[in-house]
Parts: structure tokens; C-alpha cells; sequence
């Protein structure tokens, strides 16, 4: 399928082919999501909403409701205000939610519509709410557009009575739901009670009940985010998606905030317990200290098999950051480390870990594409990718065993329900390296080498 992909490698600065990356809208799409009874509300063309939506459906296999202004010609020349009037009263009395998230569009953006100005203006009925936040498609990616919802909401809504809640107040970062579950979990076990923000959990995983719900159980409430300004502290993570709400909130409200890596492996894992730790006072219970010894064990089980492996990763720059730090923590060489993010933190990062654990002759790379990371291993081949489902062209062009993690995935079912995060998740990411490299030597080894036990 990519058989025609050139050896030569040549910079691109204006052209991306197969992007890494999606546009802010999906991401500010799935951070609205993330509150309880929201309609997220794109302002553009219809087509724009049902792009996002689509994206989000085909990775949670779950659907994904928003509403748009349904731009047309004349919107697109003349503004688009009329249009959002009328969509906000028509979702109030339609649809019924408590509060409406409005993002922007590349169209939106270009012909410079002021939803601030539109909002203050709109008769909002009576304990209703309505947010925005700017999110052109053609400036950053999908984890621009969810931080930038996130502040939005917070700009919106988070006050300060000067008086701490007792709560801590944690923003998980773009994850899947059973990431949000697992690190609530462990947030529980450390006795910090927490408001999580936003939370897909609930939403984007509600079980089958035989009756559709437009606005399922889970989700940040609208207390809980105004209440994020009385929080005893914030734990921010994700490296590159925390920063700019953790200093919001920072320097808004004077919340004391810990910005993490996204908790993926042990020592990532580590710090969010600490940091748990440090607000709870409390002894790590002896539940997690055996989750981390069973991590530690599989590692040193499987180590055979994982050492000196050469691996591609790629994806979302935190999640990225968090599968190369567990790679190399089981002995293996991130040969190519890349996000379509055009975050440059991420490069700084990623060559920190490589000069943590003395790897040498890897590349890191933010705003790169997936042509890109398919030239270098044509070069110099790897032995197993791990990222979405856009690399599985090149894993069966180039013949490499392939781990989905992240997001998007598209073609495999159950990943959202079930952690990368946390010690379960670590294990459960080792157990998937470890039987693709064992499958690989199944399929490949001589008769005589065709083993039982291995």
C-alpha cells in the first residue's frame, strides 16, 4: 500500500503527508464531553461537526453528540451570529442541557466572529450556562484545541470564595476513560478526594442500558469546575496538555499546582503517587505497593524479549512521552519517537529520556508526520511500532509487528474501557509488547525453534 514511499528524506516546512494529528475542534469536541449534561457546539459547517463527531464515535464506539451553527454561504461572507443565536435557543429547548460549549472553525475563525461579544449578548435561560473557546483548525492540533476548551471553561466559570474545598482538583489530560477510572482509582486509594476535569468517564464508556441517553451519568459537573478555584491543590497530567490550564489556575485563582508526565510505566507512575502522597499524608497502601511489584516482575520476566528491541513511537506528545519512558525502562531503543503536535517541549523531553537511560543514535521530533517516521525506517528498519491505527499501513507495508496505544484507534475494540496508565496499565502495555515480539518470532522461527514453552 506505501510501497511508492521514497528512501530520501527531505524537510518539509509547509506540507504535511499523513498527519499525526487531527484539527483543535476534535479536541475541544472531546474536552466539552468531559462535563456532565454539555452539548458541545461547533460554529461552522455542518460538515466540520460531523467530522469531529466522527472521529470520536469511531475510536469509543460510542456516540459522540454536538451540535453546529450550520454555516452556509451567507454565513461564511456575513458572519456567522445570526446562526449561533438561533442554535443556542434551538439546543435549550430541544435538547435540555445544562450548559452549551462553543468552539470555533477554521471558517468561523477566518471571517473573524467574536462569539464573546455573541454570548453576552444572548438571552440564557435561567441556570443554564454558555462557554466558548478559539480553536482554529489550521494553528496547533487536537491537544491544542483541549487544553484551550479546558481554559475556556475555566474563564467561564471557576470562582474563588477564598476558602479551600479540602478537594484536590486533577486534570487527567487527553486520555481514554478507562485511563480517567484507573487514575481516579488510585486517587482514592491514596485517600485525596478529587475533582477530575474534564472526566469522559461514564460518558464515553456508559454501559448499555436499552435506553439512549443524550447526556449519560459520568462528567465534571458545573460546581466542580467553578469549584476548581477553592481546590487545596492541582495536579496537572501531562507535560505538554497541562501546562497552560495548570498556570490558569495557577494564576488566577492561586491554586499550587504539580505538573506530571502522563503516568505511564513505573517511575511516571511513581510521581503521581507521590504527588498523591503528598497531599493526602498517607502511607501508599499495600494494594498498590503489589500492583507495582507484579509491573516490576512481568518487566523482569519478559526482559529477554524486550531487550536492545528497536522501536517506533508515535501519537500524542504526552501519551508518546509516558510509552517511551515504560520502553525504555524494559530495556528497549525508542529508535524514532515523533507527534504531529508542534509542541517543541516534546523534543526537549523525549532527548532527556534518551540521555537518562544513555541511548544514543535516536530521533525525536514534534510537528513531524507519518511519511516522515515511513522514510527514516525504510532507512534503518525497526523491530516494532506502537501508536494509532494510521501506522498500521506502514507496519504491513514494511513487514513490523504493531501494538495499537492512543489515539486514534479505529480498527480494534475494547481499548477505551481498559488503562495504559497507572501500574495495571504498565502491565497491561508490557503484556501487549511482549506477545507481539513473541508472535513475530512464532510466525518467523525455524521448526526445530517452534517452541511450547517459551
Amino acid at each position: 500500500m506505501l510501497d511508492l514511499t521514497p528512501k530520501e528524506v527531505k524537510e518539509r516546512s509547509a506540507l504535511r503527508i499523513n498527519p499525526c494529528k487531527t484539527c483543535q475542534p476534535v479536541g475541544a469536541m472531546y474536552a466539552a464531553l468531559g462535563v456532565k449534561r454539555c452539548m458541545p457546539h461547533s460554529h461552522g459547517s455542518q460538515g466540520c461537526c460531523s467530522y469531529h463527531r466522527t472521529v470520536l464515535s469511531r475510536h469509543f464506539k460510542e456516540p459522540a453528540i454536538a451540535s453546529s451553527s450550520s454555516f452556509t454561504e451567507g454565513a461564511s461572507v456575513f458572519g456567522g451570529r445570526s446562526n449561533i443565536n438561533t442554535s443556542v435557543k434551538n439546543i435549550f429547548d430541544i435538547y435540555n442541557p445544562d450548559i452549551i460549549a462553543i468552539h470555533s472553525t477554521c471558517l468561523s475563525e477566518t471571517i473573524g466572529d467574536d462569539l464573546g461579544s455573541y454570548i453576552m449578548d444572548m438571552d440564557i435561560p435561567e441556570g443554564k450556562a454558555v462557554v466558548h473557546t478559539n480553536t482554529p483548525s489550521y494553528v496547533g492540533s487536537h491537544i491544542n484545541g483541549y487544553f484551550n476548551m479546558m481554559m475556556g471553561f475555566m474563564n467561564y466559570l471557576t470562582q474563588s470564595t477564598g476558602a479551600s474545598n479540602g478537594k484536590a482538583a486533577v486534570f487527567p489530560g487527553w486520555v481514554n476513560p478507562g485511563d480517567i477510572r484507573e487514575m481516579k482509582r488510585i486517587a482514592r486509594l491514596m485517600n485525596v478526594p478529587a475533582t477530575f476535569f474534564p472526566d469522559q468517564s461514564g460518558v464515553l464508556d456508559a454501559p448499555m442500558t436499552g435506553k439512549y441517553e443524550y447526556y449519560p451519568e459520568g462528567g465534571t459537573t458545573i460546581e466542580e469546575i467553578r469549584g476548581l478555584g477553592d481546590s487545596k491543590g492541582l495536579i496537572a497530567l501531562g507535560e505538554i496538555i497541562g501546562v497552560e490550564p495548570a498556570e490558569l489556575l495557577k494564576k488566577k485563582w492561586k491554586v499550587p499546582s504539580t505538573l506530571l508526565p502522563m503516568p505511564v510505566g513505573v517511575s511516571y507512575t511513581d510521581a503521581y503517587v507521590s504527588a498523591l502522597q503528598k497531599l493526602s499524608k498517607a502511607e501508599v497502601p499495600a494494594e498498590l505497593e503489589a500492583e507495582r511489584g507484579q509491573l516490576v516482575d512481568l518487566m523482569l520476566d519478559s526482559h529477554q524479549y524486550t531487550y536492545q528491541v528497536k522501536v517506533a513511537i508515535f501519537g500524542d506528545p504526552d501519551v508518546v512521552i509516558g510509552l517511551t519512558s515504560l520502553a525504555l525502562e524494559i530495556g528497549m531503543i525508542p529508535k524514532y519517537v515523533i507527534t504531529g503536535t508542534p509542541k517543541e517541549e516534546f523534543t526537549r523531553k523525549i532527548e532527556a529520556l534518551f540521555a537518562k537511560y544513555g541511548v544514543t543514535g535516536c530521533i525525536a521530533k514534534a510537528n513531524s508526520d507519518l511519511f516522515e517516521l515511513h522514510q527514516w525506517i525504510k532507512n534503518e528498519p525497526v523491530d516494532l511500532m506502537i501508536g494509532s491505527t494510521y501506522g498500521k499501513q506502514i507496519a504491513r507495508a514494511e513487514d513490523i509487528p504493531f501494538v495499537r496505544a492512543g489515539f486514534p484507534v479505529l480498527d480494534r475494540y475494547g481499548g477505551t474501557l481498559l488503562p495504559i496508565v497507572g501500574y495495571n496499565g504498565g502491565i497491561r502495555l508490557v503484556e501487549k509488547i511482549t506477545s507481539a515480539l513473541m508472535d513475530r518470532f512464532d510466525r518467523d522461527c525455524a521448526d526445530e525453534d517452534f517452541e511450547i514453552v517459551m
